[in-house]
């Protein structure tokens, strides 16, 4: 049985802002983030990059451009 992952936010403003990404942003944000629920907060490249102790960098990228959130793990 596979172990499901829980992504908690800051603030619910932090989320707020995250799906206020233009539209393809910000679905290609609930996609990535339905995938680490699933499998871990380490996609690989190109959607993460870990930048070491814990934090890591999400790469969207959509029809409107480039985005770039960054989280942690514990």
């Amino acid at each position: 049985m596979a172990m499901e992952h829980v992504i908690s936010y800051y603030s619910e403003t932090v989320l707020e802002d995250i799906l206020a990404l233009p539209d393809t942003l910000a679905a290609r944000y609930v996609v990535l983030t339905r995938r680490m629920v699933a499998v871990g907060p380490n996609l690989g490249e190109p959607h993460t990059q870990a930048m070491g102790n814990g934090l890591f960098e999400l790469r969207l990228k959509g029809a409107e451009g480039i985005a770039r959130v960054f989280y942690c793990t514990w």
